[in-house]
């Protein structure tokens, strides 16, 4: 789950890496490095186990103190990484270089037969600097030119030696040259008048390219004048481009009045509600969402995801359940070998970045027959280009590592999705889905509303639990998902333990964790089942805050009419208190802000994870 960007430009290739970097970090900041080709024609390489302000600051006061010779040219490499091999130190930070010093080398995904390679490699006379798998591929590289002097030939002999998942920029200081190879991996490369760029995303890019080709499965790119292209060691013609989805607005990521970019997307999440309704509804309760993906009729239905997207995937089929009888399977993707799913059943896959390794990993190992459905913001990713059907959830961009707006898009893409679903197969009628949309279309008030009252309330309550070493998060029925997410986002941001489960199994183990003071949060949506619960928890002497209606801790669930004014028969609706949401992850991010932690960037955390 690293990040990579490459760049050959007429111009210093410095600023274009120190940029793609910084829009990169959301994949990793353990440590960070750039590898240019100089005036000379050797590779010039600094890293740094700080963040890339740090870099950048570096490769200003070596700019000022180099002579000419060694000034940066117009081509280099750069990686930002998130330590899956090998510890935290600068020897293990990328670019990597051979023996030589001749190549560099960035690499994002996991060799999984570097140590026989690197044990090979060492009886041949190749020297280690570092730790990490990436290493080998810059030897095996080195290996095959000294066989025969073309890089492409030279990259094609080294991934086929690798086992794994790889996205890899390889630079040759000799002569300039630089080639790209991915398998299982994403890398993008683009072409504009200011130059060619290779990247992990196409947004990272987007400022300064209008289209890009996705490298699929054993691709291997030169860019040069001329871009040479091979598939599985076959030259084929160059891909058509694609127009970037980011081409207009590419990222934003101006703070306005916010202190952090975790505020700004919380506080974002009722626009981003208002707006995918906007796109979406009608086309939700007339069923034209659903024909128009071209799917086969299901009739169960399994959610592939991970994290906060298995949370907001819970969220859509509890919906289908509730309203269509659809039973469901909830599948932890990194599980997935243990999965067994019924005949006729519809996979949604879900994943924000489309690139999630455990979500690809585990569409490979299902059976073809299958269909499947991806929720995910990159319509160009592997997942999008994996899957039967996708559906783009719109979030914008996300800065902060630990999702929150992403969560409550993937929610509402999916659930109007399961209406439409429902309506197409007779099996909700138009006037019921259309009361349904007409409820979905509060939300973004409530969601308003639910910031408003737990800014008030949540930063005195995140006081008299900060010291607190662990968390308990529950709810009933399909306020389970919400509490698990509330969990999720105090491990993600404070550090805490935090355990979601059903309110109703806490006597079956649970309780014994309750001590006094021990944090129980209760996301309360009215079931009066969950009142006796509570009673436990405090008679044990644990501290319970509730999220619920009114004269809750934090009254951020708004009030229903009773159950017979509603046209789903039940006072709440079948997606359960989607603003919930909202104080539990203003709880986190406060809890976080008091114990002295990074909101934006949490340890042990990136945007993308692309490796199993």
């Amino acid at each position: 789950m690293c990040g990579i960007i490459a760049a050959r430009v007429s111009d210093d290739v410095t600023p274009f890496l120190l940029d793609g970097l910084e829009r990169l970090e959301y994949r990793g900041y353990d440590s960070v490095g750039v590898a240019v080709r100089t005036a000379a024609g050797r590779i010039a390489t600094v890293r740094s186990v700080s963040r890339v302000a740090d870099l950048r600051a570096d490769l200003a006061a070596r700019a000022a103190a180099v002579p000419a010779e060694d000034a940066s040219t117009g081509l280099g490499i750069g990686h930002t990484r998130w330590a899956t091999c090998g510890t935290v130190r600068e020897e293990n930070a990328h670019p990597h270089a051979d023996c030589s010093g001749r190549i560099s080398v960035v690499h994002n995904g996991t060799v999984e037969n570097a140590g026989r390679l690197r044990a090979t490699l060492e009886q041949q006379g190749h020297v280690f600097r570092s730790e990490v798998d990436s290493e080998v591929i810059g030897h095996l590289v080195e290996r095959a030119l000294r066989v025969d002097p073309d890089l492409v030939l030279a990259v094609q002999i080294a991934t086929a030696q690798l086992r794994g998942s790889w996205a890899i920029v390889v630079l040759d200081a000799r002569d300039g040259r630089m080639v790209a190879a991915a398998n299982r991996s994403p890398l993008v490369v683009a072409r504009s008048a200011r130059g060619d760029f290779v990247a992990s995303d196409v947004g990272t890019i987007a400022r300064w390219c209008e289209t890009f080709v996705p490298l699929r499965d054993g691709d291997v790119v030169e860019l040069g004048e001329a871009w040479s292209w091979s598939s599985e060691g076959i030259a084929v013609p160059v891909p058509f481009p694609t127009p970037s989805p980011f081409a207009t607005t590419a990222l934003d990521v101006d703070l306005g009045d916010h202190p952090d970019h975790t505020a700004k997307e919380i506080a974002e999440q009722p626009r981003v509600v208002a707006d995918l309704l906007e796109r979406v509804r009608q086309r939700t309760a007339d069923g034209s969402t659903w024909t128009g993906l071209g799917l086969p009729a299901f009739d169960r239905l399994a959610v592939v995801a991970c994290g906060t997207s298995l949370h907001a995937g819970q969220v859509v089929a509890g919906t289908a359940r509730t309203l269509g009888g659809v039973p469901t399977d909830i599948v932890v993707a990194s599980e997935v070998d243990h999965a067994v799913l019924g005949r006729d059943t519809l996979v949604v896959a879900i994943s924000q970045s489309g690139e999630t390794a455990d979500v690809l990993r585990a569409l490979d190992r299902l059976d073809d027959r299958y269909p499947v459905l991806a929720l995910t913001d990159d319509v160009h990713s592997s997942l999008a280009r994996r899957a039967d059907a996708v559906l783009a959830c719109h979030t914008g961009p996300e800065v902060g590592l630990a999702a929150t707006k992403t969560f409550t898009a993937q929610v509402v893409v999916g659930v109007t999705a399961v209406l439409s679903a429902l309506v197409a197969s007779g099996r909700l009628e138009p006037t019921r889905a259309a009361a349904l949309v007409d409820e979905l279309s509060g939300l973004p008030e409530r969601m308003a509303a639910a910031a408003a009252v737990a800014a008030e309330r949540i930063p005195l309550l995140a006081a008299t639990v900060r010291d607190a070493p662990g968390f308990l998060f529950v709810g009933r029925g399909p306020g389970l998902p919400y509490a698990a997410e509330g969990a999720l986002k105090v491990e993600e941001l404070a550090y805490r333990w935090a355990r979601s489960c059903p309110v109703g199994e806490l006597k079956h183990g649970p309780l014994a964790l309750v001590d006094d003071g021990t944090p129980v949060v209760v996301v309360d949506h009215g079931d009066p089942r969950i009142a006796s619960a509570v009673a436990e928890v405090r008679a044990r002497g644990g501290l319970v805050v509730t999220i619920g209606g009114a004269g809750s801790d934090v009254p951020a669930i708004t009030d229903r009419a009773e159950a017979t004014d509603l046209a789903w028969g039940r006072s709440l609706a079948p997606w359960g208190p989607v603003e919930a949401v909202v104080p539990l992850q203003m709880l986190a991010r406060e809890l976080a802000l008091q114990l002295g932690c990074a909101v934006d960037k949490p340890r042990a955390a990136a945007r993308s994870v692309t490796v199993e």
